[in-house]
């Protein structure tokens, strides 16, 4: 879908200059985000879009290699095809669509289309469209093109239970990044919505004579811009403290900071009308025992707060006839998510450990509805690539992979029948993935079996060997550096390198920011032989040392030092002299 749409924004539509690069492909990756969601489910596409700009946009905002989504200057254009670009581009214009609304949207695409067509444009001219089909003046929401770095919202909620008034005091801040030390308030199009105590949604109204007061349009929408430093909007009417659900919908690229109690999340997960909200609200909760235990290592965790998290699972699965969207609240966040919320001197070992710990709390605590699960969505149909079908079987495999963390031999036995009687890639590679994370002969029959029945299909061979690079266990690194030694990799075939390298060096995160500096050293070794043919593919794979400055302090000299021996090579191409040259500015 994406390059089909890039026939219009990108081809008839083109770019006046590299400036401009966010204009076609930020574009279409909305577009392209757009058609999944109307074929599939459309909360689960918003879900898998959020965990994709989380993942990849906010950790490249977050370190040496941040950039404005239209950028004023660069030295090698290849390197500005990026997360940024890309996601965060697509989110401008999602954000633009909740601030003029669906028909101003739908019409300033339409003029878009008629006065562009056969032209090479500009972001001014796209923008334009839409302040003609709504009637606003888009000066300020501009800014997100030119700013870098993801906005910190922190919403403060304040119960009034005399005056049955709800006060939110909301402010936003980015903090500098390279070249932008002064950051401006953004506009920020926030979704809120009030649950009540029993979980029905509260109305919104608001105090006549409150400071900056909700304007109807912002009421009857639940959207509310906040444009300046700080805002402060007051409720009224509200019989009972509610639970304040912020940022429905992911209405716009920001970091939200709110504090809840257990209780107010568990009711969320429950009943938050939003799904994005409900599936924010189980990732929050998660997050937060997640950070707390890896750094306090020495204890166990809150034990209250896990039974309570695991109870708000339970009802949500109970609840829940979406079979895709259970799955994304089943997937805990990812240990880079957890990095990122740690934010400086991670030990990536330990968020490892509590990553898996908590995993196999939950294959424990839920195996029977997991069992139920896993046994209840089994077919013996016809594959079919519809969307019930695809989230049936996205809940199935997501209830293999927490049973087998919860139980290791029940799990590696259901693995193991998967995998040998999978009519389709989609539960065989599942299968796959689960026997690849326990050592021993099961693992490796399974691979070369998967190997020897696939190896003429150089796709699903892509998928074996990153299957293996991203195994989280010592062994690892040597393990990719024999199958470079293999008839299955060439050196000389980028998506090899994709597959095998780059998912070592962006999927592992154990193993890549290994204690004693193997992992980086081995991506330097690739990324200086690389160079001379392909100098594009390595600088990608050298943007992993993109969250290096985070790291403790031993694996932060570790990694500086590689960096600095790269940049001290000879004849370094302007692609990857770039990347390092910003990584260690």
């Amino acid at each position: 879908a994406h390059e089909y749409l890039h026939n219009w924004t990108g081809n008839r539509i083109t770019c006046r200059d590299w400036f401009q690069l966010c204009l076609k492909e930020g574009l279409t990756v909305f577009r392209d985000q757009e058609f999944t969601a109307d074929q599939r489910s459309r909360a689960v596409q918003r879900i898998a879009d959020v965990r994709t700009l989380r993942a990849q946009q906010f950790s490249e905002d977050a370190g040496p290699l941040a950039h404005s989504v239209r950028p004023d200057i660069y030295r090698e254009i290849n390197n500005f095809y990026t997360a940024t670009v890309y996601e965060k581009g697509a989110e401008l214009v999602r954000m633009l669509k909740v601030l003029v609304g669906d028909d101003a949207f739908s019409h300033g695409m339409d003029l878009y289309f008629e006065r562009c067509d056969g032209t090479a444009a500009t972001v001014e001219d796209f923008l334009s469209c839409f302040e003609l089909s709504s009637g606003r003046d888009l000066t300020h929401f501009a800014v997100w093109y030119k700013q870098a770095g993801t906005p910190v919202v922190t919403v403060s909620p304040t119960y009034d239970q005399g005056r049955k008034t709800l006060s939110l005091d909301i402010s936003q801040e980015t903090r500098p990044t390279p070249g932008q030390p002064d950051k401006k308030p953004l506009l920020v199009p926030l979704g809120i919505g009030l649950i009540g105590a029993s979980g029905a949604e509260l109305p919104l109204k608001t105090e006549v004579d409150a400071f900056d007061g909700a304007t109807e349009r912002e009421l009857s929408r639940g959207i509310f811009e906040v444009a300046t430093a700080r805002r402060h909007i007051v409720f009224r009417d509200i019989p009972e403290r509610p639970v304040v659900s912020a940022l429905r919908g992911f209405s716009a690229p920001v970091q939200l900071v709110q504090s809840a109690s257990d209780e107010d999340l568990a009711l969320q997960c429950a009943y938050d009308r939003d799904p994005c909200a409900r599936w924010q609200a189980a990732q929050t909760f998660a997050t937060w025992l997640l950070v707390a235990a890896a750094r306090h290592p020495s204890t166990r965790g809150n034990q209250a707060s896990t039974a309570s998290f695991t109870r708000a699972l339970r009802q949500l699965v109970a609840a829940s006839d979406d079979p895709p969207f259970t799955a994304q609240v089943l997937t805990l966040p990812s240990e880079a998510d957890i990095a990122r919320e740690i934010g400086e001197n991670v030990d990536p070992d330990a968020v490892y450990i509590v990553r898996q710990s908590l995993r196999a709390d939950l294959g424990r605590a839920l195996s029977l509805e997991l069992t139920d699960a896993y046994r209840d969505l089994a077919s013996d149909a016809p594959y079919a690539p519809d969307a019930r079908s695809a989230g049936r079987r996205a809940l199935r495999n997501t209830a293999l992979d927490l049973l087998a963390a919860g139980d290791e031999s029940a799990g590696m036995r259901l693995a193991k029948a998967q995998f040998h009687a999978a009519t389709n890639m989609t539960d065989r590679v599942a299968a796959l993935g689960v026997l690849c994370l326990v050592d021993g002969e099961a693992r490796e029959e399974a691979l070369e079996g998967f190997y020897k029945r696939h190896a003429s299909d150089a796709l699903v061979v892509d998928k074996w060997l990153t299957l293996q690079a991203m195994i989280p266990h010592s062994g690892t690194l040597e393990r990719v550096r024999r199958l470079m030694r293999s008839d299955a990799f060439s050196m000389s075939n980028p998506n090899r390198v994709r597959a095998l390298i780059g998912a070592f060096a962006a999927a592992n995160q154990r193993q890549f920011n290994a204690q004693d500096g193997s992992g980086y050293e081995f991506i330097a070794e690739c990324v200086l032989l690389l160079d001379p043919k392909n100098p594009q593919v390595a600088a990608r794979l050298l943007s992993a040392f993109r969250t290096w400055r985070m790291m403790e302090p031993e694996r932060r000299q570790l990694a500086q030092a590689t960096l600095q021996r790269i940049q001290a090579a000879r004849n370094l191409s302007p692609d990857v002299r770039d990347i390092v040259d910003r990584s260690l500015a």
